[in-house]
């Protein structure tokens, strides 16, 4: 199905929906900004950022689903979340879901905050850092689902080292779930695919939910694609989709 040492077919840093990846004791890889803010985005990013973004010096609250007034009933998390597409139909589809999305891309954070206001969502908090340290943050078994969509892949043998999915995220992430939670990954790269699905088979706290090839080759229902997943469509890449059950 994947093999898993066969070199992947995208260059490094291309623009993948998380254009940023910050991991493993606070290591920083990829571009923290790219293009010139435009004004109101930069207004943004000073007035409206600090009133959604998560502050993780302080112990997180407990039960997390406080952390919105009223409190929702599940929590979910999307890491690297691009130009938001994706998080924004979550949350809008999802009213009573509290959300948390993190990106320490700037560009990607201004888009996000420009839908959050024109469209007055109330179930999204954001986070500009390293989302391990985020999941460290989170009292354990307190999220239902994390998303993991088109991150960078890191193609080259000597960066694997940089990818998001590791044996201690792999394990950060079994202890932020909650039991029967998912763990949810959508990669176009054969070469990524095959390196999480190894993470996770090996990791005894999840199970793959795969019955038939449908399963990965097709996205699950209401899936929104983002502006990554349309490009890597166009130019003739094919995504998979895996889900992964917390046991």
């Amino acid at each position: 199905m994947f093999n898993i040492d066969q070199p992947d077919s995208a260059p490094d840093n291309e623009d993948h929906d998380g254009d940023v990846v910050m991991h493993g004791q606070g290591s920083f890889f990829g571009r923290r900004k790219g293009h010139k803010l435009r004004a109101h985005q930069a207004d943004l990013i000073e007035n409206l950022l600090p009133h959604l973004s998560l502050q993780i010096d302080s112990p997180a609250p407990e039960p997390l689903t406080t952390l919105f007034d009223p409190p929702v009933e599940h929590m979910r998390l999307e890491i690297g979340f691009g130009g938001g597409e994706h998080l924004i139909a979550e949350a809008l589809a999802h009213p009573d879901t509290g959300f948390i999305g993190a990106e320490p891309y700037v560009n990607g954070m201004a888009k996000i905050l420009a839908r959050i206001e024109a469209e007055n969502i109330r179930n999204i908090r954001l986070f500009a850092g390293d989302a391990s340290e985020l999941l460290a943050w989170v009292p354990a078994g307190s999220l239902a689902r994390i998303d993991l969509i088109h991150p960078d892949p890191w193609p080259k043998r000597r960066h694997w080292k940089r990818r998001f999915v590791q044996d201690a995220t792999v394990a950060a992430m079994a202890r932020a779930l909650t039991p029967h939670g998912e763990f949810r990954f959508v990669c176009d790269i054969d070469g990524y695919t095959a390196w999480t699905l190894a993470h996770l088979l090996r990791a005894p706290c999840f199970d793959w939910l795969a019955q038939r090839a449908d399963d990965w080759r097709k996205p699950w229902p209401n899936y929104t694609m983002t502006r990554y997943g349309r490009k890597a469509e166009r130019e003739g890449r094919r995504a998979n989709y895996l889900r992964f059950e917390r046991l």
